[in-house]
């Protein structure tokens, strides 16, 4: 009888951690990027809500690069290829995309910046990326995005030196857009008579 309580309790214990290692993977993700938007770690960029009115002298190029997923039948580029902005200054630049397909689709752009000591630095105000994307048959949009390079880059010895930033989105079709399946979700229940 004890033979049995005891692999009862490894059956239960090695379930337990099997389970464990389960939701630690699907909660690896969103950890990791919380982790990533908050210390800028990999070249991920910063959020903000306005330039911080300190503008320098010092410039750096921000080269713009595009990509779509094989599964996204869009053309996405950006309209200027670099710009030189000044560490501080408020910056707008453009991408353009086309929807070659033959259906509405939506699309989300992920991004990051390299070199990746920049991205705590490297700051958007305004993006395209913040929200899901959904283009006609043949639609054509202009997609801006709003940034600036805080000025304490500088202070940083890692980052110091850096004086190209290579701003690079890449485009996902999305299966179900946020949009529809929010007012699925909101729509009152039918009541019965």
């Amino acid at each position: 009888m004890a033979g049995r309580t005891s692999n009862g309790r490894i059956v239960v214990m090695t379930t337990s951690v099997v389970a464990a290692m389960v939701a630690l993977t699907f909660a690896s993700v969103p950890l990791y990027r919380l982790f990533c938007q908050a210390t800028g770690f990999g070249g991920t960029i910063q959020r903000a809500d306005a330039a911080p009115g300190q503008v320098l002298d010092k410039t750096v190029s921000v080269r713009f690069d595009a990509n779509t997923s094989e599964k996204l039948k869009w053309s996405f580029h950006p309209v200027a290829s670099a710009v030189k902005v000044k560490l501080g200054e408020q910056t707008m630049a453009y991408y353009e995309a086309v929807n070659h397909s033959g259906e509405t689709v939506t699309g989300s752009a992920v991004f990051n910046v390299s070199p990746p000591q920049a991205g705590a630095y490297f700051n958007k105000i305004q993006c395209f990326c913040f929200t899901e994307q959904t283009l006609k048959p043949g639609e054509k949009i202009e997609m801006p995005v709003t940034f600036f390079v805080d000025p304490d880059m500088l202070k940083d010895p890692d980052a110091a030196g850096v004086d190209e930033i290579t701003l690079s989105y890449t485009f996902y079709p999305v299966d179900k857009p946020k949009a529809v399946t929010e007012a699925r979700t909101a729509a009152p229940a039918s009541v019965a008579n």
